[in-house]
């Protein structure tokens, strides 16, 4: 397998979905969106080492990680912030209303 089939299959879908689900959970619990880049560094290490594991990629490539830890810490703060404007929405309807996909506005 090349590397590129393991970027796309591990990181970008594995652990894409991962960290969406932790861009998720961060928001539901009403946490600051740091913690997902917290748990970015995390799921980044955890990638690393299947890939290297498994796939015999270089564990210790700065630009690999750098890369790796990118796409997933963007798709969890994608996903923290369309949690986070779904919440306040839906809890606060009285006093807010959606504005396009990440935000929201006062009525």
């Amino acid at each position: 397998m090349s590397n590129y089939g393991v970027f796309i299959g591990l990181t970008v879908i594995g652990f894409g979905f991962v960290a969406w689900m932790t861009g998720k959970a961060v928001a539901t619990t009403w946490r600051n969106p740091c913690q997902v880049v917290a748990y970015g560094i995390g799921l980044t290490l955890f990638d690393r080492f299947l890939g290297w594991s498994l796939f015999g990629l270089a564990p210790l490539s700065v630009s690999g990680f750098l890369i790796d830890f990118m796409v997933i810490t963007t798709i969890g703060l994608f996903s923290w912030r369309l949690m986070k404007a779904h919440m306040m929405v839906r809890q606060y309807p009285w006093i807010y209303a959606r504005s396009g996909l990440f935000g929201w506005r006062t009525l």
